[in-house]
């Protein structure tokens, strides 16, 4: 499917929001949130995206074992300085080694600067990576998916996860594999000294690994509820300020208002609760250093006296241990860290598989190949966006290729949910909708849709078009612009097709918004497009212009225009009326004029608003000025 227009506003027919009451009426318990990926799985992704960096990965792993191996070389070196003062040794005697820690201080300072140069590389790239597939499959998702889940679920995961994945990749990666080799090297240069000063430093482990133990087993579940709390806050917040208006119409501030303050509550509380448990954590880890500490400079002690090893020996090994304070505390602290990164990472994965399971088998954006002759065929079809509350009843409708169909009826009959049927935006409740004789979602890039919300985005006027076809050469584009009588006011702007517009750039009215979702339309040429209203935006001066750019980009497809003026439906091969959900009427203009039913009634009152408005326009124009 080809969205040509940008952005569905999701608020469809048959909706609280469509009806008038307040955003988010069903409340939390009948959302359905985007989907969260396994463990298992979350493991399974990252490996994905190591595999082609294998050899990066590797050589960072080597670097900074490098520079923690070079760096173990300071205890023993100031242990033998301790020796060489114990023995009453000239001062000359110091010189060596302190020019040894020197080098030793320089080459860890290199190494580690290359080290975690290439560790923050590798980090950097699979974050890219990972946002530009979330971006990717997000954008794709259903909307019937995102409206279940609330725009809130969606923004958290934009926002605060990737921000938490993004921290984690930056610091407590490096960090943590600097931490780990420290640890290991660390252990074993005790081993070398003394098994025995291993021996003592282990004591610290049973109680380092039951806090790691109990802190993970609360951390995990923990912070999955705050991300879920935090994107329920978030929901409510933006139901609450885009749904204002409504809000205030039905007196409802203080309902919502006290939503917002119980989901923030709900937010703040387990975020306290996390807090609490991170001092928890520290001050089982103290406990853990101080039995450790204490026991390797009770091992030094009797080696000292049995004359095992030598004082500076048994100053090495307590430099070891205090040097293991430092990569322990990291590493285990580094797990509030992880669990949040992870349980942000289970999320943003769950959406990326998630576009893998509902879009499987689309072709890639801008494939360009021969457009065929395409029908539609609307069987049965009935859609509710709520139970209880049906949009469309039993609908069937034939669209013969090339055939242009004119959509009209009262506002809410349901005429956009089936244009959104047919663009594959919603799936149906019941009944089926066939394009090319396949589903919407399953017929590739065979419907374009151009809607009344059109999305400029922020960027060079030839990159916005090329949204719709990514290799379009320059003259393409002019071409496409030209179809739809953009091209004018688009090489007369200052910089040309260069010009940015959008947000912070050149503002397009809401015509020439119109003529950019129609070149795209051109651009991407689609065998099939769905207009919803899409010229519904410009004033009575541009309508008809807008009108004319329109049935220029649908010349030779088959097309459903859902009508904002009859004028349209005046033009169109066949007219289908609808009313309550269910097709009323069928035929051409004259013929449905002629039955004298409830299209030829539209007919008259809408002839009779014109020439209202046209008497209106003339009187003023004769009218002096004050």
């Amino acid at each position: 499917m080809t969205a040509a227009s940008g952005p569905y506003d999701g608020t469809p027919e048959g909706t609280p929001e469509a009806a008038g009451g307040p955003k988010d009426a069903r409340g939390d318990d009948a959302r359905e949130l985007l989907p969260t990926a396994t463990p298992a799985r979350t493991r399974a992704a990252v490996r994905e995206l190591l595999r082609p960096r294998r050899a990066l990965a590797w050589t960072a792993f080597a670097m900074m074992a490098a520079a923690t191996a070079v760096g173990l070389l300071t205890p023993p070196l100031l242990g033998h300085i301790v020796d060489l003062v114990t023995d009453r040794r000239d001062a000359g005697a110091l010189t060596l080694p302190v020019v040894l820690l020197v080098a030793v201080a320089a080459g860890q300072g290199v190494l580690t600067a290359i080290g975690r140069t290439m560790v923050s590389r590798l980090g950097e790239t699979l974050l890219a990576e990972l946002r530009e597939r979330f971006v990717e499959r997000a954008l794709r998702l259903p909307l019937d998916r995102l409206e279940k889940a609330g725009s809130g679920d969606l923004t958290a995961r934009v926002t605060r996860d990737v921000s938490r994945v993004a921290e984690a990749v930056r610091g407590a990666l490096p960090q943590l594999a600097s931490s780990v080799l420290a640890i290991v090297l660390t252990l074993g240069a005790l081993a070398v000294l003394d098994w025995r000063f291993l021996l003592a430093a282990l004591l610290a482990v049973p109680v380092q690994a039951y806090t790691a133990r109990w802190y993970v087993r609360r951390a995990v579940p923990l912070y999955a509820r705050e991300r879920v709390a935090t994107g329920s806050q978030q929901q409510q917040l933006l139901d609450t300020v885009s749904g204002a208006a409504t809000v205030r119409a039905h007196r409802l501030e203080a309902l919502h208002a006290g939503r917002v303050d119980a989901r923030s509550r709900a937010a703040v509380d387990l975020r306290l609760r996390g807090v609490r448990l991170l001092m928890g954590f520290y001050n089982r880890l103290h406990v853990a250093e101080y039995l450790g500490l204490s026991a390797v400079l009770v091992a030094g002690y009797l080696l000292v006296r049995d004359g095992s090893a030598s004082i500076g020996t048994a100053t090495a090994a307590a430099l070891y241990f205090h040097s293991l304070f430092g990569p322990v505390n990291v590493a285990l602290v580094l797990l509030d860290d992880a669990q949040a990164a992870t349980a942000g990472l289970a999320r943003l994965i769950g959406v990326v598989d998630a576009r893998e399971q509902t879009g499987a088998g689309r072709p890639a954006t801008g494939e360009q190949g021969p457009r065929p002759a395409v029908g539609v065929s609307v069987r049965g079809v009935s859609h509710a966006y709520e139970p209880g509350r049906p949009v469309l009843h039993d609908v069937d409708l034939e669209l013969r290729p090339k055939e242009k169909v004119a959509l009209v009826g009262a506002s809410g009959a349901g005429k956009s949910t089936l244009a959104k049927l047919l663009a594959g935006i919603h799936s149906p409740a019941a009944g089926r909708i066939e394009v090319g004789g396949a589903a919407p979602d399953e017929s590739g890039r065979t419907v374009g849709l151009v809607t009344q919300e059109v999305h400029v985005f922020a960027g060079r006027l030839a990159d916005d078009l090329r949204l719709a076809r990514p290799g379009a050469a320059d003259e393409e584009l002019r071409e496409a612009l030209a179809r739809v009588g953009a091209l004018g006011w688009a090489e007369a702007l200052p910089e040309g097709l260069d010009t940015v517009v959008g947000e912070g750039g050149h503002r397009l009215t809401a015509d020439r918004a119109q003529q950019l979702a129609l070149a795209r339309l051109v651009l991407a040429d689609p065998p099939v497009a769905v207009l919803d209203e899409a010229t519904a935006e410009a004033g009575s001066l541009g309508a008809r212009r807008l009108e004319e750019a329109a049935e220029r980009a649908l010349e030779g497809r088959t097309a459903l225009v859902v009508a904002h003026r009859l004028s349209q439906a005046a033009a169109a091969d066949r007219v289908v009326v609808m009313a309550e959900g269910r097709v009323a009427e069928s035929g051409t203009h004259d013929e449905l004029r002629a039955a004298d039913g409830p299209y030829a009634a539209l007919w008259r009152a809408w002839s009779a608003g014109r020439a209202a408005d046209a008497r209106q326009d003339a009187d003023g124009a004769g009218r002096p000025e004050a």
